[in-house]
């Protein structure tokens, strides 16, 4: 009976027995155990495990998107023995407890197509499916991806965005931007050679380190070369980045390019407007049909000390919801996690911005009437 199972938090001490629960369940995709361990010290996550007399017989694991009110079900896995009994329903629900707790919203998940019982499960539980990701497992098997919304009041998300994953550390501006005109512009091919060919476009040249990350002024001319109607939004008349840079000499040419650009805009009929950013204006611009690719600072979700562009979807009354182009595989993440990402009003207000002082940037594009 699944009332007779002790469900708590995993511990050091359970790995071996989870090693084995993993491969007694999945011939393909398993956790090792360098994972489990890795899950039980240092990841964001919560990893609950199911026991009866001292023996493990399932387990739930959810992962955290730092920063975010998103988290991903990761695993679940229940002994055969113990199948049927309802513990899998079980573990999902104090999972989803926990995780509302944690200040979670939103869960998600993959699940193949073919495993039927594990999506009944999972609709039974309140999981809808929102999306098909082609070639997800290791045997080249498709994924569904399936949503469950944890508080009172669900909330739209809009789907018709599309994504794009940057193939370079220093090109999520040109990956945001093409995010954006593929959606406003579905005729729009998304490749690499897009992608660098924006970046030699719209880059500072020089940035804190390596390669020149891509100023609000140079993507907004790329994308109005396109034939966007585009509006540049920033917070100040500054050269973006420069307090960034210590070398006189790369201040000097990050300044000449952006004068550059500057002129280039000030021929064009690009709108532009010095104005703090938040969300509640960002609101304003989507309610119209825009989409907006702004500048963040991406530290409060990753820790990562560099500016960063991002994609708004969609903002509701609570969310503000966000496309990412970087995706962590190393971390375990997926492309689920960098889809529509939802952060509340004030913790998105906080990351808007770069640099001190904070500088804002946010480029509105819409298709020419």
């Amino acid at each position: 009976m699944t009332d007779d199972a002790v469900i708590r938090l995993a511990e050091l001490t359970d790995v071996s027995q989870l090693v084995t629960l993993e491969n007694d369940c999945f011939e393909t995709d398993q956790l090792s155990r360098r994972s489990f361990k890795w899950m039980i010290t240092k990841a964001k996550a919560l990893l609950l495990v199911a026991e009866i007399e001292q023996q493990i017989v399932g387990y739930v694991l959810l992962l955290y998107h730092q920063g975010t009110s998103l988290g991903r079900v990761y695993s679940l896995a229940v002994a055969q023995d113990q199948r049927k009994s309802g513990l899998a329903a079980r573990l999902m629900t104090i999972a989803e407890q926990e995780a509302l707790e944690d200040g979670r919203s939103f869960l998600r998940l993959e699940v193949r197509p073919d495993n039927v019982s594990a999506i009944r499960l999972y609709q039974k539980l309140g999981y809808e499916a929102f999306d098909v990701i082609s070639d997800y497992y290791e045997d080249h098997a498709d994924a569904l991806r399936m949503m469950k919304v944890l508080h009172h009041q669900p909330e739209h998300i809009q789907q018709h965005v599309a994504h794009y994953s940057q193939t370079t550390d220093f090109t999520c501006g040109p990956a945001s931007l093409m995010m954006v005109m593929k959606t406003l512009r579905p005729s729009i091919t998304l490749d690499r050679s897009l992608e660098l060919q924006l970046w030699r476009e719209a880059t500072t040249i020089f940035m804190t380190s390596g390669h020149g990350g891509c100023s609000p002024h140079g993507l907004a001319l790329s994308a109005y070369n396109r034939g966007f109607d585009t509006t540049l939004i920033t917070n100040s008349t500054d050269v973006p980045f420069i307090n960034s840079v210590r070398s006189d000499q790369k201040k000097a040419v990050v300044e000449l390019v952006h004068h550059d650009f500057e002129k280039a805009i000030a021929a064009s009929t690009i709108t532009t407007r010095t104005e703090n950013i938040d969300v509640a204006m960002l609101q304003t611009e989507l309610q119209q049909g825009q989409l907006a690719v702004v500048l963040i600072s991406s530290y409060r979700l990753n820790q990562n000390k560099s500016p960063h562009w991002v994609v708004l979807a969609s903002i509701s009354d609570t969310f503000v919801y966000f496309h990412d182009p970087d995706i962590d595989w190393e971390e375990n993440k997926s492309l689920t996690d960098s889809l529509y990402i939802p952060v509340a009003h004030k913790e998105f207000n906080r990351i808007l911005g770069y640099g001190q002082p904070r500088y804002q940037a946010a480029i509105i594009l819409s298709s020419t009437s």
